[in-house]
């Protein structure tokens, strides 16, 4: 049942910011009675920073039956895909502000009337996606952190062996400097010899 005091979200409503959107879209979903799951993003090919998300209801989609390894199907868990195809499409706008540019509001599936059922905005699962999300966040900022590093060393390592190769360079015109004295001096030590004779 729909409260009659819900704010009903609609496109070209603004937010401040992607989580401002996913906290209006959870407060609504649980005003509905139904459970909001976060969904799929589009991110900058550039930056890797999201520019648009979409958040729904969580019985979207369909559940896939899995084979095991003998190649028989396991049986199945209760599932809550129904299909649905409520939900709300929000975009990082020029402005700096999230924009919704798409909304359904339709659900093909009687909504959830008991607060408890209708409080938790986000499943076991959604909370490991996000887990492993920002797990994943930092883990590329570590790699990038140990890419400036290595680079750095690569400098170091690349301008040590400039500069090893120069001494290298010096020693051996030194000692070709070095034979050509040694020769001198034993041409000049046979002509004294010869000449004493």
């Amino acid at each position: 049942m729909e409260n009659d005091s819900t704010i009903e979200p609609h496109e070209g409503t603004e937010f401040e910011s992607e989580e401002a959107a996913k906290m209006f879209y959870d407060d609504y979903s649980r005003s509905l009675g139904f459970v909001m799951r976060v969904m799929s993003c589009r991110r900058s090919e550039r930056d890797g920073r999201i520019l648009a998300r979409r958040f729904g209801c969580n019985k979207e989609g369909h559940c896939v039956s899995v084979r095991g390894k003998s190649g028989s199907v396991r049986k199945p868990r209760l599932s809550t895909r129904e299909g649905c195809k409520a939900m709300i499409h929000v975009k990082y706008d020029r402005s700096g502000k999230w924009v919704v540019t798409k909304f359904v509001k339709e659900h093909n599936h009687p909504l959830v009337v008991e607060p408890r059922q209708a409080r938790q905005s986000l499943d076991e699962k959604d909370k490991r996606i996000q887990e492993l999300t920002i797990e994943l966040r930092n883990k590329k900022r570590l790699c990038a952190a140990y890419k400036e590093q290595l680079d750095a060393f690569a400098k170091i390592v690349e301008e040590h062996s400039d500069r090893m190769s120069k001494k290298v360079e010096s020693v051996v015109e030194n000692l070709k400097e070095f034979e050509h004295i040694e020769l001198e001096l034993l041409h000049s030590k046979q002509d004294d010899i010869l000449s004493n004779l």
